[in-house]
Order: structure tokens, then sequence, then C-alpha cells
């Protein structure tokens, strides 16, 4: 079974790639649309259009530079064997599979998302997705050309170091269209299945608790696919942090933040 789902990406046609990310779209503004957590007083299509924008942007820069960059680096890393799966001994195709998608979901997303939110000129770039305040499934690819241009890199560097295959990319890259989609969405799920999900994946909840417009809670649960990283480099955070004794009784000694509006 996975050796079919691995030549599957192996082969993967552009036209099935465009239809992941057109397709999860669909299926989650569809979704949102019957079960919505929030019920914004938007204009729904005109929301849709400016983040789809972006989303053709990101899919043209992306495509460009897979083509004109990323593949040789690929061929490179094959052919000299380079990288942390390359080094490792031989494993069961599953573990591979996990390990190479853990590694590039921290370099290729959660690095340079926390990285967006500390280095100045980068959140400069990384504001435009900030700047909706509407959020639903169409704001998970709304970012900047030039933040684009980046995540790429960070994504390749993460590749080359960890020495992904193509078909390996391929997939880490629907997955990561997906969930995004999938925890951007304006939907309501049981909070106990939200809470169930978070230990694995980013859960909306969880995101949405990042999109928050008042630090500390703007800067915290990076992650996109798998929460771990948050979990473990201590950024994860719920929006009722601070009913837990500990935060309130640290709260004195944090950094001063002014409230909102002064």
């Amino acid at each position: 079974m996975l050796e079919q789902v691995v030549e599957y990406f192996k082969t993967i046609p552009s036209s099935h790639r465009s239809a992941i990310l057109a397709g999860g779209i669909a299926f989650f503004w569809i979704v949102e649309s019957a079960v919505p957590l929030f019920r914004f007083q938007y204009n729904k299509l005109s929301h849709a259009a400016i983040n789809i924008f972006f989303t053709l942007t990101t899919i043209v820069i992306n495509f460009a530079l897979a083509l004109l960059v990323l593949n040789p680096m690929i061929q490179w890393v094959g052919a000299n064997n380079f990288g942390v799966l390359n080094w490792l001994p031989e494993m069961p195709l599953w573990t591979y599979m996990l390990i190479g998608l853990l590694l590039l979901d921290l370099i290729g997303a959660w690095l340079v998302h926390w990285a967006e939110h500390k280095v100045r000129w980068m959140w400069k770039f990384h504001l435009i997705h900030h700047t909706d305040t509407t959020v639903d499934t169409t704001s998970a690819n709304r970012h900047h050309p030039g933040e684009s241009v980046f995540r790429f890199i960070f994504t390749s560097a993460g590749a080359i170091l960890i020495g992904a295959p193509m078909w390996l990319i391929f997939m880490y890259q629907a997955f990561s269209v997906l969930l995004s989609q999938f925890n951007h969405a304006n939907i309501v799920i049981p909070k106990w299945l939200d809470n169930a999900i978070s230990w694995v994946i980013v859960s909306p909840d969880m995101h949405k608790v990042h999109h928050h417009y008042v630090l500390p809670y703007t800067d915290s649960n990076y992650g996109n696919i798998f929460s771990i990283w948050d979990r473990l480099f201590g950024t994860y955070m719920t929006l009722d942090e601070h009913s837990k004794m500990q935060s309130l009784l640290k709260i004195p000694f944090e950094e001063y933040r002014p409230p909102v509006g002064k």
C-alpha cells in the first residue's frame, strides 16, 4: 500500500497537485458554510477573491522555482547520497516517510514561520497573512509573493539537509496544503475532538490562537502539519493559558506589554 502511494507521488502530474489544492479549498469552503465557528458579516466571495489571488502567485512562484532550482538540487542530493535520511541506517518505509515529513515540517513550516514573527523585515511580508481579519479556509495561502520566495528557500534548504527525494517533497506539499486549509477553516468541531487532534496535528482551534490580534497569542502555535514542534519548543498556547495557576504567578515577571490601543 505505502509503495503504491510512493509510486503515485513519484509521478504525480502538476494537474493533480493543483487539483489537491483546489479540491481542499472547495471541500472546506462547503463544510465551513454548513458549520461555521464564527458567523462573520462579510462578503465571502469578495474575501475569497483576494486570497485566491495570493494563492495563485504562490503557485506560480513555487512551480517556477521548483523547476529551475529545486529539481537540480534534489538530483544532486540523490546522486551523492547527501542528507540525514541517506545517513541513517536502513529502515521501514513508513519510518522513513514519517521522519522525512516531520523534518520537512520543522524546517519548511515551523522554523520559517517562527522566523517571520521574530525578524522584522520578514514580519513585514508575513503581515499580509495576518491582515486577514475574517480567517477561513481561503486564508491558508494568503502569502505575499516575497514571503513565498523565502518559504521556498527554507523548504529547499530543509529538503537538501534531510536528503529528501522529490516524491517525499511532493507528499509533504500535498499534506501541507490540505492541513493548512483545514486548520484555517472557519469550522466548529467538538472541543474534545479538537483537543485530541491537536496532540498530533495542528487543529483549527489550535491555529486560531495564532491569529489572535493580541500578544503573546499571535507569537505562538507556529506549526502547520504536526503540533509536536510547538509543544517541544514551548510555543504551544491555548486561549485559556492564563487561567493556569503557574501562568498567573509568572505574569508580573514577564516582559511588559501595553494594553491594546496604547
